[in-house]
C-alpha cells in the first residue's frame, strides 16, 4: 500500500471563527485515521520565493483514505465552518 498526504497551506482571516473549523477538521481526521505530521508551527523558507501561512501536513495509510476524509460529511462541516475564516489551499499527494 502507498501512503498518501494532504498538503494545506491556509491563510487565516478569521482567527476566532476559524476555531471552530479546527475542532470539526479534527474530528474528521481522528476518524479517517489522518496522522498530524505538521500543524502550524514556524515556517523557514531556504529556497524559492514561497511564504506560507499556516502549513498542514496529514498523512493518511492510501489515498483512498485521504479522498475519503475530504468527501466526509464530519470533513463538510469543517468545510462550512471556514467559510469566511480562511483561504485554504490543499493538494493531495501519493507517498512512496
Amino acid at each position: 500500500m502507498t501512503s498518501a498526504y494532504i498538503i494545506a497551506n491556509v491563510t487565516v482571516t478569521n482567527p476566532v471563527q476559524y476555531e471552530e473549523y479546527k475542532k470539526w477538521s479534527s474530528a474528521a481526521m481522528q476518524a479517517h485515521g489522518a496522522e498530524i505530521c505538521v500543524r502550524g508551527g514556524t515556517a523557514e523558507v531556504i529556497e524559492g520565493d514561497w511564504s506560507p501561512d499556516r502549513l498542514v501536513l496529514l498523512k493518511f495509510p492510501t489515498v483512498e483514505a485521504a479522498r475519503a476524509f475530504d468527501a466526509s460529511p464530519e470533513y463538510g462541516k469543517a468545510r462550512a465552518a471556514r467559510q469566511g475564516a480562511a483561504v485554504m489551499r490543499m493538494v493531495l499527494v501519493e507517498g512512496v
